[in-house]
């Protein structure tokens, strides 16, 4: 949530943020308006309970009856004044509140400005794209053949978009995960397991809601949301808490199973499991003072980018727009890896800087070594990778001419030893 301050101080800026987004900037003079109400209206409550005040006292001091029923009666109705501007000052802010909600981060100066994801920015491609003396195959066609991969049982279980994983597609999926959790342990992350399922207070912390709630599952009777990523619940491990600033940074990995109502678009994009209800990610988190964020941020690139060479795939490395960036963040880089048989570059990362953005949200602080008032701490977020897009690409670039797919060397201690992926396996 941005400060209200920056938008008083600033609306031009905040305008132009709304604007460089492709957003409506008429919010910013709604908030504008709303926050002058607002102010005024508790100039006058304070004015008024001065007046009920000095009158009591004048009231004790008043020894005529009828003067004295006079003055109680006045300041009855002062009282009444009072609990009317009261309930205008809750709507008020109960109005600028869901706005203010709903108003993205403002772009660091050093996004480029962009309509949308046409216009993301190539920064570099690391590693040559494969070359093969055969036509490689799509995932699905590769996935189904090897009996590693069932679509119709997946459906039949739960609908469209949902799949099963058999054999050794399960388990590389789990080696994937473990494995990118190990590595981010010795990058220096700590693993946390939490919840899948989150408070709505959680959720707006993480800044989700209200923004992204018609994509999110929620059990109404509960009160609690399935997670969209373990960003959500690794935001509120801090949640209205005070940190030691001499304990920042703080940096967590965490695996979940992700849910979204993904809105789907014809095409490409509807064939295979790039896109669906459910995935598996790991992710790395980061609290931090901001005067460490840059250096945190390029942390969080690097250990991305060696997730994805170790694996030995062919990637690159995009700078977001500002069209295309996302609703917390500041500054993103994407990293995406090449998929032979989908003909595709699948984004499997985004690495973000968000500012005290969610911070202030949360209700996350620390308290400066030098004294003074607690400050807001920093946030950064990015995917370790995520799944399924990082399957689609092993399974795709490393399969061979016989169907057979050979299993990534980082990989093979959670395979059991396993070096290749045969029908049956």
């Amino acid at each position: 949530m941005l400060d209200i301050n920056l938008i008083r101080e600033q609306p031009e800026l905040v305008r132009k943020s709304l604007a460089d987004r492709q957003m409506e900037t008429t919010p910013v003079d709604e908030i504008l308006a709303l926050d002058l109400q607002r102010r005024s209206t508790i100039q006058e409550v304070e004015t008024l309970k001065a007046e009920r005040n000095a009158a009591s006292k004048e009231i004790g001091r008043t020894k005529d009856a009828a003067e004295r029923q006079a003055k109680i009666e006045a300041t009855r109705q002062i009282g009444d004044r009072i609990s009317q501007l009261d309930e205008s000052l809750r709507q008020v802010e109960e109005t600028l509140n869901q706005i203010l909600a709903g108003i993205p981060n403002v772009p660091d100066p050093r996004t480029p400005y962009g309509v949308d994801d046409s216009e993301n920015v190539v920064l570099r491609t690391v590693g040559a794209l494969p070359e093969y003396d055969f036509e490689p195959k799509p995932h699905w066609d590769l996935g189904p053949a090897l009996g590693i991969l069932d679509f119709e049982r997946g459906v039949k279980i739960t609908g469209s978009r949902f799949y099963v994983l058999s054999g050794a597609g399960a388990r590389l999926q789990r080696a994937l995960i473990a494995w990118m959790l190990d590595l981010h342990i010795r990058q220096g992350y700590t693993e946390k397991y939490t919840p899948f399922m989150v408070k709505s207070q959680t959720m707006f912390g993480a800044g989700q809601l209200p923004k992204f709630s018609d994509n999110l599952y929620h059990d109404a009777e509960e009160d609690l949301w399935m997670v969209p990523t373990a960003e959500v619940p690794l935001t509120g491990l801090h949640m209205d808490e005070i940190l030691d600033e001499t304990g920042l940074p703080y940096l967590y990995t965490a695996y979940t199973p992700c849910f979204r109502r993904e809105k789907m678009s014809a095409g490409r994009d509807v064939r295979g499991i790039k896109r669906g209800y459910q995935f598996d990610k790991v992710e790395m988190y980061i609290f931090c003072h901001p005067d460490q964020a840059e250096q945190m941020h390029l942390k969080m690139q690097a250990d991305a980018e060696q997730t994805c060479a170790e694996l030995g795939l062919p990637y690159r490395v995009k700078q977001l727009c500002t069209g295309d960036l996302g609703f917390g963040a500041r500054l993103t880089y994407d990293f995406e890896v090449w998929a032979p048989g989908v003909q595709e570059w699948l984004e499997v990362s985004s690495v973000s800087n968000v500012g005290d953005f969610q911070a202030r949200r949360a209700n996350i602080r620390y308290h400066p070594t030098e004294g003074g008032k607690p400050r807001l701490v920093t946030t950064l977020n990015g995917s370790g990778l995520g799944m399924p897009r990082t399957l689609i690409a092993v399974l795709e670039h490393y399969q061979q001419a016989d169907g057979s797919v050979v299993v990534p060397e980082v990989l093979r201690p959670w395979m059991g030893g396993v070096e290749v992926i045969r029908p049956g396996s």
